[in-house]
Formats: C-alpha cells, structure tokens, sequence
C-alpha cells in the first residue's frame, strides 16, 4: 500500500497527470475524464476505476496488448501515474 504525505500529494498528482498526457501516452489509449482524453483502444479508466497498486502493476508489467513501461517510466513515474489514475478516476 503506498501512503503519499498531504503536503506532496498534488506535486504527485500533477506529476502523474504529465505522465499520463505525455511521456508516458497512457491517454492515446485511455478514456479518462480528467485528462480530457477518450480513446476507446484500452480500458475506460473512467468506468474500471482501477486502485493505485492495479494501475502500477499494469503500468510496470503490461497487460493485455499494454506494454511494460519498466525501464521506460522511473519507478517514481511509475507511482505517480498510479496515484493521478487511482484518484482521477473515482470523480
């Protein structure tokens, strides 16, 4: 279980929401409210709303037709995303 301190919570959750727009291009796949995004290729985080260790473990390890991002996304990136999904999806 990861346990993010309130006072770095939105570094992290603007951090991850970068990611997931950019580096990591979760959103060319994602429908996710937030991000503005509505691609239909993956699943819609919007109706799974996945918990933070779900989306870090699809994000490290790949799932379905997903690729690992281990290597290409730090472990910290990794979290980050995690944390912006988990609780961007829950809205």
């Amino acid at each position: 279980m990861h346990v993010f301190n309130q006072a770095n919570s939105d570094e992290i959750y603007e951090k991850g929401r970068v990611i997931f727009l950019e580096k990591g291009n979760c959103a060319a796949c994602h429908a996710l409210s937030d991000a503005a995004s509505d691609s239909n290729i993956g699943p819609n985080l919007n109706q799974i709303r996945p918990d933070i260790n779900r989306v870090i473990m699809a994000v490290t390890n790949g799932i379905g037709i997903m690729p690992a991002y281990q290597g290409e996304l730090t472990p910290e990136e990794i979290e980050a995303v995690g944390h912006y999904v988990s609780i961007s999806s829950e809205n």
